[in-house]
């Protein structure tokens, strides 16, 4: 065996030994790419986990009632949701009553809601707060339609992710005459009306 060869093997065989400098170097390089290589999959997992959500529009919502009959579940997904911070908080709420009603009773023959999941509360002279029951609401959209008609439309039709089996094809996104149902991000919140606005088909 040539002198070149049994070199070669000494120093393949031999352990190299690191001084402290090249050692520290070596590791925080390490480290380095250790933490890019988990930022980078944080990030990756987290588009990947960035799911899609089926989501109502309330600008283009035109209450149409298919929300409460087409839903693939017994009860719908879609609830109503009060928006607070829009409401005013109205004796005569146009959400609750039926309209024309003479006496401002909250018996049930005078309120609009078919399965009175809106809940009335007393705050103030002459204030109350409206409540939305979601176990009792069938997402009929007739308290939004009242809000809309003669309030401020703090009410507002949404599909309960919770409760949503997220179906590829949403059954009521198929019959939705004004195409207000759609998928979005999840990470993108639900979509609010801030102010009233009468949707157009």
């Amino acid at each position: 065996m040539s002198e070149k060869k049994i070199d070669k093997l000494k120093l393949l065989k031999s352990p190299t030994k690191l001084n402290r400098r090249d050692f520290l170097k070596t590791g925080l390089r390490a480290a380095a790419f250790l933490s890019i290589a988990s930022i980078t999959g944080y990030s990756m997992s987290k588009s990947m986990s960035d799911d899609l959500v089926w989501q109502i529009d309330p600008n283009k919502c035109v209450q149409c009632g298919r929300c409460a009959t087409t839903c693939v579940l017994n009860m719908s997904a879609v609830k109503c949701m009060h928006v607070y911070k829009m409401c005013g908080y109205c004796d005569l709420c146009g959400g609750y009553f039926k309209p024309q009603i003479k006496n401002l009773d909250t018996g049930a023959e005078n309120q609009l809601c078919p399965t009175k999941a809106l809940h009335r509360t007393f705050v103030e002279t002459p204030y109350y707060k409206y409540d939305v029951d979601e176990e009792l609401c069938n997402g009929c959209g007739k308290c939004v339609e009242g809000c809309g008609a003669f309030g401020n439309g703090s009410l507002q039709l949404q599909i309960n992710h919770d409760i949503c089996s997220n179906c590829n094809q949403c059954a009521i996104a198929k019959v939705c005459p004004s195409g207000a149902i759609s998928q979005i991000p999840a990470s993108k919140g639900y979509l609010v009306r801030s102010s009233f606005q009468t949707p157009k088909i």
